[in-house]
């Protein structure tokens, strides 16, 4: 069989290769499978295999072959011991990728053996197509696959849960993965519709699953404006009996300001549990920084050395994380600026291999350095244009267009009326691709809201006319 052909098969495959997921631009693949170790590890449902086939998948895009297949390998023992009635439909997605990976690794004779029972399995369940077939469960394991990657596919995802309960209504699984999936739409748009949705359905799943933490912390977001005594109930049982490092991270935001010191523990008993998961120190040198605006000058010292301590060793468990980098340059500029200049000279030197998000929030840290501390004026504004003329509309762009709109009065309080000038037509050139995504239901989609390093303000979307 021509390698073309079989191309054309592998495209037909429903799996983690022919979902788009927009990893690349949109998140760190390494950060991913950090958070995917902890949901395989902690996971309420029996989704596990599931995860391990993303996981496989995202080893693959850093050309970790041997480490996707056992991935895969460990998918299928999991699906073999726990859906012994409906393996078949339960492997199709594994199949798939095993095909997919031994056609990266030009081991053809292996692709055509997992196309061929991909095929067979179709067929036994009268598959229109050959190679896909339209069932509860590819419905549901892309449900799951879509949330992994980012609650920004919340509403995606809650297509494929709803198409998974047409046939299967009562499956607690489906119904689980769907109040998530609300729920993350509704984190992404902060549209109405999606926040009453989501509330009913995590307040109906957890009738049925009391021990599902994740839907407690979630329920507990909705509420706490409306309902503060019930939300920090729900919290506090997450908190005294979850073993979930990321459920306590998330639980540990609701404290965000309130009470920085009980954010505190919570993450600190997150460290017992986690030692090597590099956002619970970063967001726990976050509670520090947070401390250190208010601190009176004789604790100021205590509170920047527990920053700065809590900041190194969040990037000493993941050195490919720029916004840990990013916060620990921010901290040594406190007494060391030249730490500080340090940090974002190295960041420079690997900006074509970071993400939009990442560059945008390098060259704004970058050119605040410049205009505050080093009052470069022309530098900073070359810096901040650089930031702004990435199109994707991430938090930080709003802050690098705040920035050069400070510039530009800077030189207009020095007379340099043309370039003031100049600057606010730059402005206004790069602010049209934005809105254009925005009158037209554009992909401009912010970062995961779970996590600080991918989180933001969420954008604009259009009406759906999603149901629930």
């Amino acid at each position: 069989m021509s390698t073309l052909c079989l191309k054309e098969k592998l495209q037909a495959l429903q799996c983690h290769f022919t979902w788009n997921f927009e990893i690349r631009d949109k998140v760190d693949a390494a950060h991913l499978l950090q958070t995917l170790a902890l949901r395989i590890a902690h996971t309420y449902y029996q989704n596990q295999p599931t995860l391990l086939a993303m996981k496989a998948y995202l080893y693959h895009l850093h050309g970790q072959y041997e480490d996707a297949l056992q991935s895969l390998r460990e998918a299928e023992e999991i699906l073999q011991r726990d859906h012994p009635d409906n393996f078949p439909q339960q492997v199709l997605v594994i199949y798939g990728n095993y095909a997919w990976i031994y056609y990266h690794l030009d081991h053809y004779d292996l692709v055509e053996l997992y196309l061929d029972k991909v095929r067979k399995i179709c067929s036994s369940l009268k598959s229109r197509s050959p190679y896909a077939a339209q069932i509860p469960e590819i419905h549901a394991q892309k449900g799951w696959s879509l949330l992994a990657a980012g609650f920004r596919n919340g509403i995606e995802a809650t297509e494929c849960f709803q198409m998974a309960l047409r046939e299967d209504e009562a499956n607690g699984e489906f119904l689980g993965g769907l109040a998530i999936a609300v729920f993350a739409s509704w984190c992404h748009s902060q549209e109405f519709e999606f926040l009453k949705a989501a509330e009913n359905k995590l307040v109906a799943i957890l009738r049925e699953q009391q021990q599902n933490y994740a839907a407690k912390v979630y329920l507990a977001e909705i509420l706490k404006e409306s309902d503060r005594q019930q939300a920090e109930a729900l919290l506090e049982d997450v908190v005294q009996n979850s073993l979930d490092p990321e459920v306590l991270r998330h639980a540990a935001k609701f404290f965000e300001r309130e009470c920085v010191e009980k954010k505190i523990s919570i993450l600190e008993r997150a460290i017992s549990l986690n030692p090597n998961y590099h956002l619970l120190h970063y967001d726990l040198g976050y509670c520090y920084k947070i401390q250190l605006w208010g601190a009176k000058s004789s604790r100021r010292e205590e509170i920047l050395a527990a920053a700065i301590k809590s900041f190194k060793k969040a990037v000493q468990k993941d050195p490919a994380s720029v916004f840990s980098r990013l916060a620990l340059a921010e901290m040594y500029g406190e007494n060391t600026p030249h730490y500080q200049e340090e940090i974002y000279l190295n960041l420079m030197s690997k900006m074509p291999s970071l993400s939009k998000k990442c560059q945008q929030a390098v060259y704004l840290h970058w050119g605040d350095f410049l205009f505050y501390k080093q009052k470069s004026v022309w530098e900073a504004a070359k810096v901040y244009k650089a930031g702004l003329a990435i199109s994707d509309n991430y938090p930080e762009r709003k802050k690098l267009k705040r920035r050069l709109e400070e510039v530009a009065g800077e030189f207009q309080k020095s007379s340099q009326t043309s370039e003031a000038e100049a600057i606010h037509d730059f402005i206004q050139q790069n602010e049209s691709p934005w809105y254009m995504g925005r009158s037209t239901g554009g992909n401009n989609r912010a970062g995961d809201w779970r996590c600080r390093e991918n989180a933001g303000s969420f954008p604009f979307r259009g009406r759906t006319t999603t149901s629930f």
